[in-house]
């Protein structure tokens, strides 16, 4: 796995982890808590998406679902 490849999947699985500690949060929450733009924000919660890890119950809220994940 190249570097950049490997910082992107740490900052995925910290976003996740700070959305399952928070409860709901919203994109913009996210975007002050790890200073990226909500562009990067938002593409690495599609990621989180794309894998039933998070929903949207409201437009621009995030909350993880109830699927099993182990995280190391």
């Amino acid at each position: 796995m190249n570097p950049s490849t490997g910082r992107m999947m740490n900052r995925v699985k910290d976003i996740y982890l700070f959305i399952r500690e928070k409860g709901t949060v919203s994109t913009q929450e996210l975007v002050d808590e790890f200073e990226m733009t909500q562009r990067t924000i938002q593409r690495d919660l599609n990621i989180l998406l794309y894998n039933q890890l998070v929903k949207s119950p409201s437009r621009g809220k995030w909350r993880v679902t109830n699927k099993k994940v182990k995280v190391s």
